[in-house]
């Protein structure tokens, strides 16, 4: 599985917070090499133009992981890394990297607003998310976002690399398990936006902070939450949870 990679033991890794950014990523050593060193074979030098990668995942050790396997590659370099928030395009926009690989496990419905307000202001940052097939209704949801690439949280970290030379290519790339699992998904009669609106309310959000998560009036909220009754022809919204969650839509 990804988080389980170690990575080269001869990494410096110098971490330097700010907030739930880090943007000192491992390095390489700024040793001379040994005599022995010549003996054996050389490596690759690194990539003059390396594919910039910010990482966009809640949980810090996996995060961590992640930096260290991805900064291990010679034509791959990670420009910042951060738990999922208000803050995500804001860095974005100021280390422009090439490709954000977002955890849709983690942050849900704010990590799919995050792709896609990425993919709005950012157009030529391409993301690509991790996703465990376990859950085909967020998958589906995730699939709906310009997103350029999905990688299953249970595949080999080989995978996840692979992706990201080819979506960096300007391919996409869905990892086969995630495209089965959102194909049995039943189709929703909700817009991907609705779908959002309905995923924060089932985690006990209020419209005011709905509202605040995905930059919308309250009243539009509302307007959201309304319509989806109406085409789940629901009771009341605790129904419309009920309706979307046995569907596997949320």
């Amino acid at each position: 599985m990804i988080p389980r990679h170690r990575g080269p033991r001869n990494l410096a890794v110098s971490t330097v917070a700010a907030g739930n950014e880090y943007t000192g990523i491992p390095q390489p050593p700024t040793t001379q090499p040994s005599a022995m060193a010549h003996c054996s074979a050389e490596k690759p030098s690194r990539d003059p133009n390396p594919i910039r990668v910010l990482l966009v995942i809640d949980m810090s050790l996996l995060r961590g992981a992640l930096a260290t396997l991805l900064s291990s590659e010679n034509d791959i370099e990670v420009v910042a890394g951060m738990a999922a928030g208000d803050r995500v395009v804001p860095i974005a926009i100021r280390h422009q990297p090439d490709i954000a690989v977002l955890d849709v496990d983690q942050g849900g419905s704010d990590v799919l607003a995050t792709a896609q307000a990425l993919h709005e202001r950012l157009p030529k940052c391409r993301v690509v998310v991790l996703a465990a097939a376990q859950r085909p209704g967020l998958v589906r949801r995730a699939l709906d976002v310009p997103v350029a690439g999905a990688v299953d949280k249970d595949a080999q970290p080989r995978r996840l690399l692979t992706t990201i030379r080819q979506v960096a290519k300007g391919k996409r790339t869905i990892d086969p398990a995630l495209a089965v699992a959102a194909i049995g998904v039943a189709g929703s009669p909700l817009t991907p936006r609705e779908l959002t609106v309905l995923d924060l309310a089932s985690g006990g959000a209020s419209p005011t902070e709905i509202a605040q998560r995905l930059f919308l009036s309250r009243g539009t909220v509302c307007n959201y939450l309304s319509r989806i009754m109406t085409k789940l022809e629901a009771r009341t919204r605790i129904d419309a949870i009920r309706i979307a969650a046995e569907a596997g839509w949320i």
